[in-house]
């Protein structure tokens, strides 16, 4: 009880509600602009949070994500282009429903479904977290590295249609990674004779530039070029929420702890949550026929999930370190920088401070009905920023953001050169995401491999000797089963069809 009343004087303190309030506003702008996501609107909070104390980084992060998934689904209703990739699932629905003469009930319901899908996820984190937690305790190194490996093998399974694409992300990730002197042997490498690069590549200019900078080169054709029709005015939009949520309550209630389950494998996230949600409330609906049609019960699934997504993502980054997504491979990333560790230790030595993160997630879903609603009925402003002015203080920012972390100009070039790298792999359909949980996974699988073998005297089976590491072990060497197969399908079906053209 002690814990919890400390957790909420810090949470409650006028500068931490301050920043919350801040970073949700700040969300609600970014995710209303197409084009601009939820991850890109994190990434250009990191050079913020350098400055602040540990719970107001990760508070206005969460913010500003919750805000941000929820801010997209308002140009996908209205213009039919998601704001953000966890909006894309259900932008049809929504937009038909709008043609219907019934857009403020369609934005009505991605708001109050968002809340409810947040707090469940928020209720199953609080609850669960702690109890993984303790479980954690007990590994060792050999389950770490299974761990680790067993995250980044998700994210090269999950990551798009082609693994093979995930896999070479992934390893320029570990490239990125292996950067400056091994933590257990010392040796240097790749630094090229830079002594900034013996401490590695900070994980600031990288964040900086993979999302926010490779997002602003794949948007420059569309500076001074971007104009959105005027949208649609917003009327009554609660309009018949509560009926159509009391309607589907067994809906909302399976895709929230769904979205919670999806949003724990690592590399999934909101986005992938949101599309399996829809599709399994379109497998078991008695109408499926209406879906696609404008009809509100797959938008009620898909925007319950993908915010209980966010907050699913949180148990294996604070329980052990290892990011369920690209947003919480920054949070990890702002928690190094602040000395603190994610794992199951963080939950004994600081358990003020998640006590504090689990209210802020509260806090950040009850935010979301006034000042969704704010966001609603702002829609036709947000949307008239013009792009040319937008997206070059983006940049400014961005610059200023990598420079502040060391005060090297070195880490404003490798920021530039990953941003560019970035583009040109998306540009060839390379997923993104594989590669950031690298960079953070890279040296927890590296330290933890090396200490088992240190300790087994350089003997591999010692890896499997321990049930909990063998079955990680079992269940990272399946994945990767599965990520062949998949390749090699994959280049069969890709002959086959080139062989009968």
């Amino acid at each position: 009880m002690a814990e919890l009343q400390a957790a909420l004087g810090m949470v409650f303190a006028w500068d931490v509600l301050a920043v919350i309030l801040g970073a949700s506003l700040f969300g609600l702008l970014i995710g209303a602009i197409p084009g601009l996501t939820a991850t890109m609107a994190t990434a250009l909070l990191v050079p913020v949070t350098f400055f602040m104390e540990p719970l107001p980084a990760i508070s206005a992060i969460v913010a500003a994500t919750a805000m941000a998934i929820v801010a997209g689904d308002i140009p996908g209703a209205l213009l039919r282009i998601p704001g953000t990739p966890a909006s894309a699932a259900y932008t049809e629905e929504a937009y038909l429903m709008g043609r219907q003469g019934k857009i403020g009930q369609a934005l009505g319901v991605n708001l109050a479904c968002s809340v409810v899908g947040g707090l469940i996820g928020v209720a199953i984190l609080a609850f669960f977290a702690p109890l993984v937690a303790d479980f954690a305790l007990r590994f060792t190194s050999d389950e770490y590295f299974w761990l680790a490996l067993l995250g980044l093998s998700c994210a090269v399974l999950v990551s798009g249609a082609d693994p093979l694409k995930g896999a070479i992300s992934m390893l320029i990730g570990l490239l990125i990674a292996m950067v400056g002197m091994d933590s257990v042997s010392g040796q240097i490498r790749f630094t090229f004779g830079i002594s900034d690069l013996l401490s590695g590549i900070s994980i600031l200019p990288v964040l900086i530039g993979l999302f926010a900078v490779a997002e602003l080169l794949r948007r420059m054709p569309e500076i001074g070029h971007t104009h959105f029709p005027p949208p649609p005015p917003v009327e009554k939009p609660f309009s018949g929420v509560d009926g159509l949520m009391w309607q589907y309550k067994a809906g909302i209630a399976r895709s929230g702890v769904l979205g919670t389950l999806i949003g724990a494998l690592p590399g999934a996230g909101a986005d992938i949550a949101s599309w399996i949600s829809y599709a399994l409330s379109r497998k078991l609906s008695r109408t499926p026929e209406k879906y696609g049609t404008g009809h509100p019960e797959g938008l009620v699934a898909a925007s319950s999930a993908n915010n209980a997504a966010l907050s699913g993502a949180y148990i294996p980054a604070l329980v052990f370190g290892i990011p369920g997504d690209t947003i919480t491979a920054i949070i990890i990333g702002v928690l190094m920088m602040k000395g603190i560790t994610p794992g199951p230790d963080v939950f004994t030595s600081s358990a003020t401070l998640v006590n504090a993160i689990f209210i802020v997630f509260i806090l950040a879903n009850l935010l979301l009905l006034p000042l969704g609603l704010l966001a609603i009925r702002g829609a036709r402003h947000i949307l008239a920023v013009p792009s040319s002015v937008l997206y070059p203080l983006i940049l400014l920012f961005c610059i200023v953001g990598a420079f502040a972390a060391n005060n090297s100009l070195l880490d404003v070039w490798l920021m530039l050169g990953l941003g560019l790298l970035a583009y040109f792999l998306v540009e060839n359909d390379f997923p993104i995401g594989p590669m950031i949980l690298a960079v953070i996974l890279g040296p927890v699988v590296e330290s933890n491999f090396m200490r088992s073998m240190i300790k087994a005297n350089g003997e591999l089976l010692v890896l499997f000797e321990r049930p909990i590491a063998a079955m990680l072990g079992g269940l990272a060497l399946l994945v990767w089963l599965a990520i062949i197969v998949s390749s090699v399908r994959s280049a069969w079906q890709t002959r086959a069809s080139a062989t009968s053209a």
